[in-house]
């Protein structure tokens, strides 16, 4: 080809490239993508013979791509991504187009997967898009961006408890103000509030320190596996480390009974003492420590003292037990190691009856005679000799009080005969005039018409006495040592063979019917009568 034609043929493909390359470009790019004008830099955006794809936009604009993969920001929004990226940034409108228009004003921050709430609602736009809080230098180089930025607090805010809590600002603050913990909830730590620790102030517990030059409110690291470390131990050790085994959390003052363990004390609870309320014992408060060597440091001494002197015990746990108070432990043993010595019907007595008079319990005694406890219902009847010093036990034993062993021979009466048989009361137990009964024995005559009836209505009186004993045994009534021989009239003869009722009739006298055996006369004609 000559020169003439090459220059001919240059001249036709110049004007040719002008001609396609006003027919493929609608106009001219933005000035932000003004460096891609040019047949050679089309397929940088378009496919051939298709429209601009997504993935060309994003290939560029890579900031965008990271954003959208990782389902954040505006691009992210639903009725965002679904769109074509030409839909609202369209080019070929001139140098001077605004492909991204965008109002400050009218923005929905939410759909940016920001929503402004509390003080963030009054900032101002670029009160965070700043530079400084962009991490990425490549778009911290840009100017007017509101990319580049994240979520976390710390991206604009200064972390001041410098990560020792994470970067989740929200578990504990909100965007209204961050010198106030609205969100925090302390029973998701392992530290759970409970009782009056739910009033306690936070600084209580958490301490402010200096570290690294700055000031820190310190919330982790502290120690609460006991109450310790704020709690000064009143114990001193002397309980355990665990204080939740007594104590709860609404008060300290509050003993929770049912998982102390009083055993770890130097006193267990025994019996009844299980059932006592602690402020019984630990008045006014639960530290105050009790006496409790003896009984009586908390019980009242029910014996006044009865049992502190002599060889006796000092203390109840002795006689009682935790148990109960009721029945006592006090054996017959130990009673009878006292002065006291009990047998007989005493064994068989309740303690109750001799060491309870008029409500009030007694267990020392000036005397034990037996008019102590019992009544002496032989009043003055007794003399000295057979009452020596009131001792009931000289007649009676502690078996029975039915049961007598006195002699009768050493009295002025001794029993013979039928007496021996005949009980004591049946002679000695005697009415009265005024219908009472009373014992007697001094005031108790020896003769015979004082216990039993004269049947001869004084007939044989001597002197005011009738002596019964000179016809009568003690054996039985008849008269056996009766002899009439010796009588001022003998029986002789036909005499001796008569029956003592032929001269001896009944008689009536005074409403009262009797023998008659003192006769008047002893002359035959006042029993027999003259023949003439």
């Amino acid at each position: 080809m000559n020169n003439s034609l090459l220059t001919n043929f240059i001249l036709l493909m110049m004007f040719l490239s002008i001609k396609i390359s006003a027919q493929i470009s609608p106009g001219e790019l933005t000035s932000f993508h003004a460096n891609l004008e040019g047949l050679s830099n089309c397929t940088k955006c378009h496919e051939l013979g298709k429209q601009v794809l997504n993935s060309k936009c994003l290939d560029c604009h890579s900031e965008i791509k990271i954003l959208i993969s990782n389902n954040n920001g505006y691009h992210s929004s639903p009725e965002v991504k679904s769109k074509d990226c030409w839909s609202c940034h369209s080019e070929h409108h001139g140098r001077n187009f605004r492909i991204i228009n965008f109002s400050k004003d009218n923005f929905n921050h939410s759909k940016a997967g920001f929503a402004l709430t509390g003080s963030h609602q009054k900032a101002k736009c670029e009160d965070c898009h700043q530079s400084k809080f962009i991490s990425d230098a490549k778009i911290k180089k840009r100017k007017n961006t509101f990319l580049g930025l994240n979520k976390e607090c710390i991206s604009c805010h200064e972390d001041y408890h410098k990560g020792s809590l994470g970067r989740n600002c929200d578990g504990c603050h909100n965007t209204e103000k961050f010198n106030q913990v609205r969100n925090f909830d302390h029973d998701k730590t392992s530290f759970k509030l409970t009782g009056e620790h739910l009033n306690v102030d936070c600084s209580k517990c958490h301490p402010v320190e200096i570290k690294n030059g700055t000031r820190q409110t310190r919330f982790k690291g502290l120690s609460f596996s006991n109450c310790s470390p704020c709690h000064n131990d009143v114990h001193k050790g002397s309980l355990g480390k665990d204080c939740k085994s007594c104590h709860i959390t609404k008060s300290f003052k509050i003993i929770n009974q049912n998982t102390f363990d009083h055993s770890k004390t130097r006193f267990p609870l025994i019996g009844k003492h299980n059932s006592v309320k602690c402020n019984d014992c630990h008045k006014g408060s639960v530290s105050n420590k009790p006496l409790f060597s003896k009984c009586i440091d908390c019980h009242q001494d029910f014996h006044k003292g009865d049992f502190v002197k002599d060889n006796f015990v000092t203390d109840c746990r002795h006689c009682h037990n935790e148990s109960d108070f009721s029945p006592s432990l006090f054996t017959i043993d130990q009673h009878n190691k006292s002065k006291f010595l009990l047998d007989g019907a005493h064994l068989a007595i309740p303690c109750i009856s001799c060491h309870k008079k008029e409500n009030q319990w007694k267990f020392r005694f000036a005397s034990f005679d037996c008019q102590s406890c019992h009544q002496n219902v032989h009043g003055n009847e007794l003399t000295e000799k057979f009452f020596p010093g009131n001792n009931c036990q000289s007649c009676h034993s502690s078996s029975s009080w039915r049961t007598i062993s006195f002699d009768h021979s050493g009295t002025e009466f001794e029993l013979l005969g039928k007496h021996k048989s005949v009980e004591c009361r049946s002679c000695h137990y005697k009415t009265e005039t005024d219908n009472r009964r009373k014992f007697k024995f001094v005031s108790l005559k020896s003769d015979c018409i004082e216990c039993h009836k004269d049947i001869h209505f004084s007939q044989f009186d001597d002197n005011g006495k009738t002596d019964c004993r000179k016809c009568h045994s003690f054996e039985n009534w008849k008269p056996e040592k009766f002899d009439h021989n010796k009588t001022r009239f003998s029986l002789e003869g036909a005499h001796s063979k008569l029956d003592c009722s032929k001269c001896h009739p009944s008689e009536l006298k005074n409403g009262n019917t009797f023998i008659k055996y003192k006769l008047d006369d002893f002359k035959c004609a006042a029993c027999h009568s003259q023949r003439l």
